[in-house]
Order: structure tokens, then C-alpha cells, then sequence
């Protein structure tokens, strides 16, 4: 007997719920759906499939529907994934996402085969050994790339400004992230060149600028951010910290109350209030524009070159029972002012776009840094 109430109250209790979740249970019947398609085209289909690379492909196809940068990393991506933060891995030196369904060069990394090849931001791979990219996911271009260090690979690129495709032939590489340069220019400027936001770049930040400052002449600083994808928010905000004495670097907002998150800088500018100039470009994305608009939103800064790239929105990696990984899009960075950087980016106080590569090889001039020297020796 106690056992027919208990069936009975379950079955009322899956009516009431299916009252309440009408919605969820057309969920329910999307996924048979999406069961049924799966099972025609492995018995219809023209040529043979493999069932887990479609699963996977279905599952990047999701995420990819929701913004250029959420998607799904098999466990071999998710491991080469964690390598890279680290500062060493293999590959080709590129930061990219998608747009319309075409690979998009956010950055290439200083001195890697793609800067020195000649790939720009905002380039378009349309094409991966002849392979054509339209069609493909993020992570099945990727893996396209890929490949054996020593090896080489061509990419199809269409650039702003070119009638005709360009082709580069490119070797594969270990990517050493030197993610910080300094040097001292015109005897009196701090100059620092910060490549990417990894682990340790706080670390390589703080010391060079501490070594500058040994140098009584040392009137001012420039802060070169071109052509840097960002990486780790912690060190964006740590960087930011080091040119301020207060005041909010980021925010963050999401669905959840809990990803609501502010930081703050803490007393004591590394720099001593001396006068900094803070390079960007198209190639300036992430964490990049979260420094960069920090310290304009402070007054802190003057930044000089062409407006960012506009990547603002949070990713979380969140691992998978199958050691994969996916990158979820959570919540969206607000500069102090208030304003998201999200398809939007940073504009420069000063614009001064690049010159041409072929302008700069023949008159070996960097006319925005020239002009920021010229500003801070007035």
C-alpha cells in the first residue's frame, strides 16, 4: 500500500512540475529532435562520420552561437590551454576569435612567427592550408593550426585596405613569452614594452620599473600596450595598480550577483606620479584595455595611438567530467567610468594611426612612439 501512495505522489508531483516547466519540456523535445537529426545523418549521409567529432562540433556550434569567444576545448586543447599562461608553449604566436564565421586576428605576440611573418590585428584567416575556414568553428580552425614544432603552414589572409589575398608560409615554433622589454630612451624616458598579461608579467613589470627608477634623469614613462591580447585579469589589475595611489582599475557585472565584483588600487604609485604615456592600438585587447582605460578614466595617463580592439566580457574555464573544458562567457569589465569595453573598446586621447609596414622597413621610424617621446620632453 505505501508503496502505491508513493508512486501516486511522485506522479502528482511530475504533473505539477510539468505544469510549472512547460518550457523546459520543449527543451526536452528540442534534444530528442536533435537525437533524431543525429541518427538520420549517420545512416543518410554520403560519406561515413565519426559521431564524436559531430557531438563535439554540435556542442562548439552551441557555444560559438552565443559570442566569438565562448566554446568548447577537447581535453588535448584544454591541456595546451594551461601550458600557455605559463609563458612557454607551441604554436604560432596569435590571439584570434570569430567573426562571421572567419577567423579574426586579434594580436600577433611580439617575436613570434606571425609578428614576424607580418600578420596584423584585425586580419581575417580565411584560408588554412587551402582548407577554407568559412563553415569552421573557432577550435576546429585552431586545430587546424596546430601542428608539429618545425613544421610549417600557409594562411590566406584578407586585410583592410588590400584588393588581394596575401599568403604567408609560416613555421611552427615554441612560443617563449618574454611578456616584458625595457629600456632607457633619450637618457631620461622609462620605456616598457608589456607583450602579454601572464603569470609572472606583474613580477617583470615592478622590477624593470624599479631599475628605471635608479635613474635621477627619468622624467616620464610610456607604457606600450599595442598588439597585446590581454590574458590574466589579476595581472592587468596588479599593473594598473602599479601607476596608481586609489581609486577604482575594473569592474564586474553578471547574471550572478555573485561575479559582481570590484577592484581597487592601493597606495603607492611605483613611478611617483611622473608623467606616462600609454600606446594602444586595434591589437589591444582584454586586459590591455582594462589598464589602458584605467588610467585614463584616473587622469593618470595620456594614451596615444588608435582606438582597441574591444574585447570586454569575462571568460571562465569551467572543466569537464571528460578533462575538457569549456570557455564561458560570465560577466562583462566597466572601466571606473562606468562604460563597457565590450565591442567598443578605448580611444586614445591623441590618435595617431601606424604607418604602413613597408613605410616603416624604409624609414625604420615608429611614429607613435616618436611622438610620445616628443610629448614628454615637451
Amino acid at each position: 500500500m505505501k508503496k502505491k501512495i508513493f508512486i501516486i505522489i511522485t506522479l502528482l508531483d511530475l504533473f505539477f512540475f510539468q505544469l510549472v516547466n512547460s518550457s523546459e519540456q520543449n527543451i526536452y523535445k528540442k534534444i530528442d529532435l536533435f537525437g533524431e537529426v543525429l541518427e538520420k545523418i549517420n545512416k543518410e549521409y554520403v560519406d561515413e562520420i565519426n559521431q564524436s567529432e559531430s557531438m563535439d562540433s554540435a556542442i562548439n556550434g552551441l557555444l560559438q552561437s552565443l559570442d566569438p569567444y565562448s566554446a568548447y576545448m577537447s581535453p588535448e586543447v584544454f591541456n595546451e590551454m594551461q601550458t600557455e599562461t605559463s609563458g612557454k608553449f607551441g604554436g604560432l604566436g596569435i590571439e584570434v576569435s570569430m567573426e562571421s564565421g572567419v577567423v579574426k586576428v586579434i594580436s600577433p605576440i611580439d617575436d613570434t612567427p606571425t609578428s614576424k611573418a607580418g600578420i596584423k590585428a584585425g586580419d581575417y584567416i580565411v584560408k588554412i592550408n587551402e582548407i577554407q575556414v568559412q563553415g569552421k568553428s573557432l577550435s576546429e580552425a585552431v586545430d587546424l593550426m596546430r601542428g608539429p614544432v618545425g613544421s610549417a603552414i600557409e594562411l590566406t589572409i584578407r586585410r583592410r585596405g588590400e584588393r588581394k589575398a596575401l599568403t604567408f608560409k609560416i613555421v611552427r615554433e615554441i612560443i617563449q613569452i618574454q611578456s616584458v622589454k625595457a629600456d632607457l630612451l633619450e637618457k631620461n624616458i622609462g620605456y616598457i614594452r608589456l607583450t602579454s598579461f601572464n603569470e609572472n608579467s606583474d613580477t617583470q613589470v615592478e622590477k624593470q620599473i624599479k631599475e628605471l627608477e635608479k635613474n635621477k634623469n627619468v622624467k616620464g614613462y610610456i607604457l606600450d600596450l599595442r598588439n597585446n591580447p590581454g590574458g590574466l585579469l589579476s595581472q592587468a589589475i596588479k599593473i594598473s595598480d602599479f601607476f596608481l595611489n586609489n581609486g577604482e582599475i575594473v569592474s564586474t557585472k553578471s547574471r550572478k550577483a555573485s561575479e559582481n565584483r570590484k577592484w581597487f588600487a592601493k597606495k603607492g604609485d611605483l613611478t611617483n606620479g611622473k608623467l606616462l604615456i600609454v600606446l594602444i592600438n586595434y591589437g589591444s585587447a582584454s586586459a590591455s584595455e582594462i589598464v589602458a582605460g584605467a588610467l585614463k578614466d584616473h587622469k593618470r595617463a595620456i594614451l596615444l595611438g588608435e582606438n582597441s580592439f574591444g574585447k570586454g566580457s569575462v571568460q571562465s574555464i569551467i572543466p569537464l567530467k571528460n578533462d575538457g573544458a569549456i570557455r564561458l562567457t560570465i560577466a562583462k569589465y566597466y572601466l571606473p567610468s562606468g562604460k563597457s569595453i565590450s565591442e567598443v573598446g578605448v580611444s586614445p586621447d591623441i590618435e595617431i594611426a601606424e604607418e604602413t609596414d613597408e613605410f616603416r622597413i624604409k624609414t625604420e621610424t615608429d611614429n607613435q612612439l616618436n611622438y610620445a617621446i616628443k610629448l614628454l620632453n615637451g
